[in-house]
């Protein structure tokens, strides 16, 4: 087994995979990637409706949950994050979406690094990306990404895109050029059919194929090690990764990047003595680095699914509650790579505002013409639909902290869910908007009837108190180790996602997953990471270069 290498990666998910296909290109390089869950060999993974068999699975999620949440009236929630190779991409909803220009801009500003504005993004977004209308000036073509028109629709979908436009939210054809207010389909990480996750796109067959790659899996990292420099800065040299039943301490020559994603890379940091002091403390752990940012500002989209019945129209909760009719899905996916078996969790989406006072789209739906009581329970065996509506730009923040100095223990995650006023009118006024989308003549043939959360719900308080209810995590955890300039105290790394210390950098050693978003984005986050990955790989050749 070699334990010495140029580069090591540490976490296999979006990110990780993006950077190991671009770090292994120099043959002269050796890149090892270090994953704790397993290969992606399970059949549920690469179907996309199999996201219900690998969410709540050991094999491919981690099995977090939420603390219990004040703003969910003490509710714990789980929190799915992915555990194999592709890490979330291999369990996620496939959107693809990058959110608005002014996220970026805000990037910009609180970083002090023009790097990170919208048209100096957009290029490495492009970079990656195959859509299947190939190139122009918002797309890229021939990349490993591949962003697909969805294989699907519905009557009753098609009819809440009609009511949207009603009620005053244009129609789009593309959620992707900087601004997404509109209603439309979502277009996938899918290909012919098949759910395109980082791993099929960056590892294979590509990595694979390189003598100077290694990758393992079922490998967690326990500590990043650190070492004194002569000029009394650190430096990470490495890390300890039981592997094999076995602890192993593998040597970075040039950088350790942690890109085990929001939860896991402020949790390792936080072991390896680099975070709250007073927390290390707590748990036995050496101070290395008083660096309270490690774990704060977490940010998540919360969404409060409204359920409608529905008459005279088709949806999944009937066609799939027969034998006959899971047979005829199951054919139908068999010989078109079409149909339920192909959807994404969510197929119809919108972007407007909660009340026209927003500068921006400052809420997104989620439109799946089925419904249920909860994830993983059994479909209703009414028709009806479900709107999903999440506030894009919360002002709560959450935390994420070690429960103990053991690497196999998983941290507390608190989202702080609803801890704003601002949050709490958002969840209220979005109620009232869907309410108002359904009444719209193009939904009057259904006769929909609210039967989640239900019509006796009116005033903000009221709604508030209901959205804590019923709301759940759309899976987008992000911020918890978020670039900063240098005199921010609570900046974990530079806009070049180095991490910070209270003389300078930590030499070697980078964040590169969705925790360094200081803010989160208007969408759905994955794609997002991908840029980061993508910006980041650039900097760290430039850089050893």
């Amino acid at each position: 087994m070699n334990t010495t290498f140029d580069y090591i990666i540490i976490g296999a998910g979006t990110a990780g995979c993006l950077l190991a296909n671009r770090l292994s290109a120099d043959p002269s390089q050796h890149v090892l990637l270090l994953e704790a869950g397993r290969k992606d060999d399970y059949h549920w993974i690469h179907i996309p409706v199999g996201y219900l068999y690998c969410i709540g699975n050991p094999r491919t999620d981690w099995l977090f949950n939420t603390e219990p949440e004040a703003g969910l009236n003490g509710r714990s929630l789980r929190y799915p994050r992915g555990k194999t190779l592709g890490g979330c991409s291999s369990i996620n909803g496939m959107i693809y979406m990058r959110g608005q220009a002014h996220n970026f801009d805000q990037w910009a500003r609180l970083t002090g690094d023009s790097a990170w504005q919208w048209d100096q993004v957009l290029p490495y977004f492009k970079r990656h990306e195959d859509h299947y209308k190939g190139a122009s000036a918002a797309h890229g073509a021939g990349g490993e990404w591949r962003v697909d028109k969805q294989r699907l629709r519905w009557d009753v979908l098609d009819a809440f895109a009609q009511a949207a436009q009603q009620a005053g939210i244009p129609a789009t054809d593309d959620f992707n050029r900087g601004d997404n207010e509109g209603v439309g389909y979502f277009e996938v990480n899918q290909k012919k059919g098949w759910r395109w996750s980082t791993a099929k796109a960056f590892l294979r067959p590509t990595c694979y194929a390189r003598p100077n790659f290694e990758v393992w899996t079922s490998a967690q990292v326990a500590k990043l090690l650190l070492e004194n420099q002569t000029d009394g800065s650190q430096r990470c040299s490495g890390v300890r990764v039981w592997v094999g039943n076995q602890m192993v301490t593998v040597s970075a020559s040039k950088e350790v990047i942690l890109s085990a994603g929001s939860i896991a890379s402020p949790q390792l940091l936080q072991l390896s003595g680099i975070g709250p002091a007073a927390l290390l403390q707590q748990h036995g752990i050496e101070v290395l680095h008083d660096a309270p940012g490690v774990g704060g500002n977490l940010q998540d989209h919360l969404q409060i699914r409204a359920v409608f019945k529905v008459q005279g129209v088709k949806t999944l909760n009937t066609q799939a509650n027969s034998l006959w009719g899971k047979a005829m899905i199951g054919l139908e996916y068999a010989f078109k790579r079409s149909g339920p078996m192909s959807m994404a969790p969510s197929q119809l989406g919108a972007f407007t505002r909660s009340d026209a006072s927003q500068p921006y789209p400052n809420i997104e739906y989620h439109v799946q013409p089925l419904s249920l009581e909860a994830f993983g329970e059994p479909l209703h065996s009414f028709n009806a639909f479900t709107a999903s509506v999440c506030n894009l730009q919360p002002t709560s923040r959450g935390t994420v902290k070690i429960r103990s100095n053991n690497f196999a223990d998983a941290p507390a995650i608190a989202p702080n869910y609803l801890s704003t006023e601002a949050d709490r009118k958002v969840a209220a006024d979005s109620l009232r908007l869907t309410r108002a989308i359904v009444a719209q003549p193009a939904l009057a043939r259904y006769q929909p009837q609210e039967c989640k959360p239900g019509v006796q719900y009116q005033t903000d308080e009221e709604l508030a108190r209901l959205a804590g209810d019923i709301a759940t995590t759309i899976f987008h955890p992000v911020g918890s180790t978020r670039m900063g300039t240098a005199d921010d105290p609570l900046a974990v790394v530079d806009s070049r996602l180095r991490v910070h210390d209270k003389v300078g950098l930590i030499a070697g050693l980078r964040v590169v997953d969705a925790g360094v978003m200081p803010l989160i984005t208007s969408g759905n986050t994955n794609s997002p990471t991908l840029m980061i990955a993508e910006k980041a790989a650039q900097w760290i050749i430039e850089d050893a270069n």
